[in-house]
């Protein structure tokens, strides 16, 4: 049995109960999810070799401070770090650290700034310097499969279909879905219900209704969908050490379709960061 509730009225803790958020609900979303678009849009111009994850985080941090927002990650359970920088075989939860990027790695920086109360949530795919064809198209396949996940989101699906169009095109891609991590409704809290699964079927999960929010975030491996975490309990990495990508937008649920919250100002949401058609 799912139930939903009316954000105003559900309490303050991620009990299972869904909520569904007014007008005003999805303008502090898109105050703050543009603040954190606007960040990952920063990240483009200093990603490059020689630059070390240390410098990413600082610079997360820096920003949202001086758009009036503080970074959901920095002491969350104990999180030390303003964002997540994941490259490579890294699929999630990579922490910041002193090793510069070098040619041709792929990096995914997720930021998540608050703002009243309200969370922001997104990542993104960078390419540091020239990269590989393997590599590059890993981006492109990751990149639309989120965008075929919140094409499938509308009032009456259900959250299986958003799994199933992604999973569907990403096999056909010959990449495998990570089953170990999931979307999450976000809004008034970081993490919320319901899990949005990036595979399944159509006919599954709960219903999406009008005023639902969550991010959408598939992480596409070249390997095998297998992972396993480190020692650090966050870093996330594939256990066959092949390359992963993600890409992550919060979206909407509204009358006929969903609204993205975090699309880039500056058009740059597509793989390479050349600015979208």
């Amino acid at each position: 049995m799912v139930n939903y509730a009316d954000a105003a009225t559900a309490p303050l803790k991620n009990d299972g109960t869904i909520r569904l958020y007014d007008e005003a609900g999805f303008e502090k979303m898109r105050q703050v999810c543009r603040i954190t678009a606007g960040c990952l849009d920063s990240l483009a111009d200093l990603i490059k070799p020689g630059v070390t994850t240390e410098e990413i985080d600082r610079h997360v941090l820096q920003y949202g401070l001086d758009h009036g927002v503080v970074p959901a990650t920095l002491g969350y359970r104990g999180y030390k770090y303003s964002s997540c920088t994941s490259i490579n075989h890294v699929v999630c939860h990579g922490m910041p650290n002193a090793k510069p990027l070098r040619e041709g790695d792929i990096i995914n920086v997720d930021v998540t700034y608050i703002l009243d109360g309200w969370h922001g949530d997104s990542s993104r795919m960078y390419p540091v310097g020239q990269l590989k064809r393997a590599a590059e198209r890993l981006l492109e396949v990751t990149y639309e499969s989120l965008l075929r996940g919140i094409a499938a989101v509308k009032p009456g699906a259900r959250t299986g279909a958003i799994g199933e169009a992604i999973q569907t095109y990403a096999e056909s891609e010959r990449c495998s879905v990570v089953r170990d991590f999931c979307g999450h409704g976000v809004g008034r809290l970081f993490h919320d219900a319901p899990n949005i699964l990036h595979y399944g079927r159509k006919n599954e999960g709960p219903e999406l209704k009008e005023g639902m929010i969550f991010t959408i975030e598939p992480m596409l491996n070249l390997g095998k969908p297998h992972v396993k975490v480190l020692n650090d309990g966050w870093t996330a990495v594939t256990r066959d050490r092949s390359l992963s990508a993600q890409y992550e937008h919060t979206v909407g649920v509204t009358s006929d379709g969903c609204e993205v919250f975090t699309l880039s100002p500056g058009g740059y949401d597509r793989p390479g960061l050349t600015p979208a058609l």
